[in-house]
């Protein structure tokens, strides 16, 4: 009867300590995954940590070497060193609204200045009878073909008719053309020499109003 009581009671002890094991073990379990992953996340941290760091000395000596200074770094949470962001600059106050200066009232038109009265041409002057006068059509017996005839000859003046010797008057007639024996029929040589001498009261009585 010992032996038996002594049996259940080994049997009772060895499953107490069953379970007990199993829970120490499976502990030990967690504890040691839970120590492998924070190690191996100490390790990512402290290598993104020098990375970092590097970097900031990389990026220092190069802005050193190009005469500039690195920009200020701001620590994150997870340990990096991040370009700090600067603080936007304030905004001006807007500008007081300008008061409207009134505009000019426009100035009155001006009224139309009175058109001047038309002036009348002045009378033609009266035909020159003064010696070199130009107009052959006053000696009577002359029109405007004879006398555009004569500018051709080259006589375009009172004095020139008037200065024709008996020779010179025949051959100048000679050269008339149709209009020849006209000069000595209308006494164009008397006629000159009275209106180039002035001499308009001897010129009328023979012939006729000028």
């Amino acid at each position: 009867m010992d032996t038996t009581t002594s049996a259940q009671h080994s049997t009772a002890s060895i499953d107490a300590m069953g379970p007990i094991t199993a829970v120490h073990i499976a502990l030990m379990v967690v504890l040691a995954l839970a120590a492998l992953l924070i190690i191996w996340r100490g390790g990512v941290l402290v290598r993104r940590r020098r990375r970092a760091e590097r970097q900031v000395a990389e990026n220092r000596e190069i802005a050193e070497e190009a005469g500039a200074t690195a920009p200020p770094t701001t620590r994150s949470p997870m340990g990096d060193d991040v370009p700090a962001v600067p603080a936007a600059p304030p905004r001006p106050a807007p500008e007081p609204a300008s008061e409207r200066v009134p505009e000019p009232a426009p100035a009155p038109a001006r009224e139309p200045a009175p058109e001047p009265a038309p002036v009348a041409p002045p009378a033609p002057a009266p035909a020159s009878t003064s010696a070199g006068g130009s107009d052959l059509t006053q000696l009577k017996g002359l029109g405007p073909k004879l006398a555009a005839t004569l500018a051709e000859l080259g006589y375009t003046r009172l004095d020139q008719i008037a200065d024709l010797t008996p020779a010179e008057a025949e051959a100048l007639d000679a050269r008339l053309g149709a209009f020849q024996g006209r000069m000595a029929r209308d006494r164009w040589i008397e006629q000159a020499r009275l209106l180039v001498a002035g001499d308009r009261a001897a010129y009328e009585a023979q012939f006729g109003k000028l």
